[in-house]
């Protein structure tokens, strides 16, 4: 069945007329529109297609977007801060839904639009890393104090490495494409650090670290940067949002932000931390989370930076050896290249780990 956006606008709860609905191309997951009304020439609204396909629990989903949002601008407006820009707003469908979901058009759900402001795709200009740190930072202290234990896990186990190992474990003993044979470094070096992929699972386990809420998908482009001042004002793409620690959020963005090279780069040489991006992150996040973190947090940020990099290795070596049934490729064993690439990079992470903790202990 064909899809008309103007159909689905008009389900939800604004008067407005919808005049144009623009694609956003930016995301991989789900299909997204800016709306604009009453022949305006800036967008009003986001309308969003949930890929139901991968979020099973679109209920759950939404339940802890709305959760969570509201918990943000109740801060926002008790710190006199713009809702209307420093949060993301559920609008709710005619009938008083958080979302439009049915058997024909699926599932569907309304935001505003932020104005004046700008999801970069790299850090090209000087302080972008550092105010989306802070916009990250600012994002765990402001929902410091949220129940994360009420969140629905939208993506069981998603950095749970131990669990993470263990499928990593199950797609070599069944090696159903016979592709063990060409992997026998990075299977050495995956069983070797094992042992580390207990550390933020058990730490979380024995109270030792506090569950909090995560965002899990901390790229720079997940962050609305200010055109005007370059100030990240809003994080945006909550689908993933769970319980979790704080230390997948803040290690998943090192190894994002601060590597030298592509994910999928080939020439190994070119691949390795950055300390100079790694601590340009730091500062902007340890501002931005002032003193919502703990001692333990802390110490473990360095390694958390190696602990999520190590989780991709398994994830696509793993993949690989599943025949490449989960992660799309674009030719041939990549994510045989994925998987040496980022392995190439959690190691040169864990012989830098003294330097990155000296970093962090700049800004504490």
């Amino acid at each position: 069945m064909e899809i008309n956006l103007f159909d689905i606008f008009a389900q939800f709860s604004p008067t407005e007329t919808a005049t144009k609905c623009e694609p956003i191309t930016a995301g991989l997951i789900n299909h997204t529109y800016a709306v604009y009304v009453n022949n305006e020439t800036t967008p009003k609204y986001v309308l969003q297609k949930i890929n139901t396909n991968i979020f099973k629990d679109s209920d759950g989903l939404i339940e802890n977007i709305k959760g969570v949002c509201e918990h943000v601008r109740a801060k926002v407006i008790a710190n006199g801060g713009d809702v209307q820009r420093e949060v993301l707003t559920l609008i709710p469908t005619k009938d008083g839904k958080n979302y439009l979901h049915n058997d024909e058009v699926g599932a569907w759900r309304l935001y505003n639009f932020i104005t004046d402001a700008t999801a970069h795709q790299s850090a090209s200009k000087p302080g972008i890393l550092a105010s989306a740190a802070e916009a990250f930072g600012t994002y765990q202290n402001l929902l410091s104090d949220y129940p994360a234990e009420t969140l629905h896990e939208t993506i069981p186990n998603f950095h749970n490495t131990v669990s993470r190992y263990a499928d990593f474990m199950k797609a070599l003993e069944a090696d159903v494409a016979g592709r063990a044979c060409e992997c026998g470094y990075e299977i050495e070096e995956i069983k070797k650090h094992e042992p580390l992929a207990h550390v933020v699972v058990d730490a979380l386990a024995n109270g030792e670290i506090p569950l909090r809420v995560t965002h899990n998908d901390t790229k720079l482009n997940n962050v609305m940067i200010d055109n005007n001042t370059g100030k990240g004002i809003c994080v945006i793409d909550l689908d993933t949002v769970m319980p979790g620690s704080l230390l997948y959020d803040f290690g998943d963005s090192i190894r994002f932000a601060a590597c030298n090279s592509a994910e999928d780069e080939e020439d190994l040489s070119k691949v390795y931390l950055r300390l100079d991006l790694f601590e340009e992150y730091v500062s902007g996040f340890l501002k931005g989370v002032g003193k919502n973190i703990t001692a333990k947090e802390i110490e473990l940020l360095p390694f958390s930076a190696f602990l999520l990099t190590y989780e991709l290795v398994l994830r696509f070596l793993g993949d690989y050896l599943n025949g490449d049934v989960y992660f799309q490729t674009r030719r041939d064993k990549h994510n045989l290249v994925r998987a040496r690439a980022q392995l190439k990079l959690a190691l040169d992470m864990e012989s830098k780990l003294d330097d990155m903790a000296a970093i962090v202990k700049k800004y504490i």
